[in-house]
């Protein structure tokens, strides 16, 4: 199966769940163990989404989430 036959999901973000400066990393602690790849850090503050390169997951912000840039 290529990249673009894969069936894509989509993960809903809130703001406590981005990590530093707007990013949330791949693979989430919620995915089962063997469907693991290296960790890639996704940036979802620019465009309120991002797609890992590896497995095709979406990473969304929710809807009505307000992601900032710094404390």
């Amino acid at each position: 199966m290529s990249n673009t036959q894969k069936a894509k999901s989509v993960v809903e973000v809130t703001a406590a769940d981005v990590q530093g400066p707007g990013v949330v990393f791949c693979p989430n602690p919620k995915m089962p163990m063997w469907s693991h790849h290296p960790r890639v850090y996704i940036d979802v503050a620019h465009s309120g989404e991002g797609q890992c390169p590896y497995c095709g997951t979406v990473y969304k912000v929710k809807e009505g989430e307000h992601i900032g840039h710094g404390h």
